[in-house]
């Protein structure tokens, strides 16, 4: 298997993309803090090269990502256009309407179901469905915690609906637990679930729309960077859509990938992409020009 390339910078091979889709949390903020250098590579790449679709795996609907992203310090000049996993979530919820769903996430996570038609169950002997976006609380929260009632809903045959396919992600220097996690226990106790965000098709469906809107002509493959930082979702969805993709090795596999003196070790990089049987063309550390 071919080792990723190891990148200087983005503005390396600018020039070979018409367009860039780049994940969001752990590539341009934690959660806490948006990163510069990452967010004037992106700036700079859509001024002088091209469109930057922000592909997430949150739950909400892009508005509501966008004024997250500005609160964190994201400039608007750093992106194009906003396609997220609750964006494609929300076909699967208004074709389940009214429900009822017994619905497992924050409050924040709110306007997923504004305009679905889905009603609500208090509790998961009343539902229909399942819908996941994430833990109740997931400062203190894991997936075992939803155990008992996740028994009930698979004795049903209720079917889940996860609108965020990420395990975990950094916030800060925490790593949290997200709706992937959850989803993943419930598969494995005999439910089904259903995800439309990375790696899954439907979410970059709705990206190449968004980018041959942006260049007014139907985008080539051969000429989209897919850049992120999760090996089950950025470079397994890039590699099933046949993508080229950045590798950035500062996120969640950052202890995995670099050696004692904080660089990017090619040969670990390799290593991992090889187990997970996934490949990129290139890997850089943190995005930045």
């Amino acid at each position: 298997m071919t080792a990723p390339l190891p990148l200087s910078g983005l503005g390396q091979l600018a020039a070979d993309y018409d367009a860039l889709l780049c994940d969001v949390w752990g590539v341009i903020h934690n959660g806490r803090e948006a990163f510069p250098a990452a967010c004037e590579a992106l700036a700079l790449y859509k001024a002088e090269r091209g469109p930057v679709v922000l592909i997430s795996n949150s739950p909400r609907p892009g508005p509501a990502v966008a004024t997250q992203m500005r609160q964190l310090g994201v400039p608007d000049a750093a992106w194009s256009a906003i396609v997220t996993s609750g964006d494609v979530t929300r076909h699967e919820l208004a074709a389940r309407a009214p429900g009822p769903a017994w619905a497992i996430g924050p409050m924040r996570d709110a306007p997923l179901y504004e305009g679905t038609g889905i009603h609500f169950a208090e509790v998961p002997e009343e539902a229909a469905f399942v819908s996941c976006t994430g833990p109740f609380d997931d400062e203190i929260e894991t997936p075992e915690d939803f155990r008992d009632r996740f028994e009930i809903c698979v004795a049903r045959g209720l079917l889940m609906v996860c609108a965020n396919p990420d395990k975990v992600v950094q916030r800060g220097d925490k790593t949290i637990y997200c709706g992937g996690a959850l989803a993943d226990l419930y598969a494995a106790m005999g439910g089904q679930v259903v995800m439309a965000g990375k790696p899954y098709a439907p979410i970059y469906d709705a990206a190449y729309e968004a980018v041959a809107q942006l260049l007014l002509s139907t985008p080539d493959k051969a000429r989209l960077l897919a850049i992120g930082d999760g090996l089950a979702t950025d470079v397994k969805g890039a590699n099933a859509q046949g993508l080229d993709c950045l590798f950035l090795a500062s996120g969640i596999h950052a202890a995995e990938v670099t050696g004692a003196d904080g660089r990017l070790d090619p040969g670990k990089t390799a290593a991992l992409l090889g187990k997970a049987g996934l490949t990129a063309r290139y890997a850089e550390i943190a995005l930045s020009w």
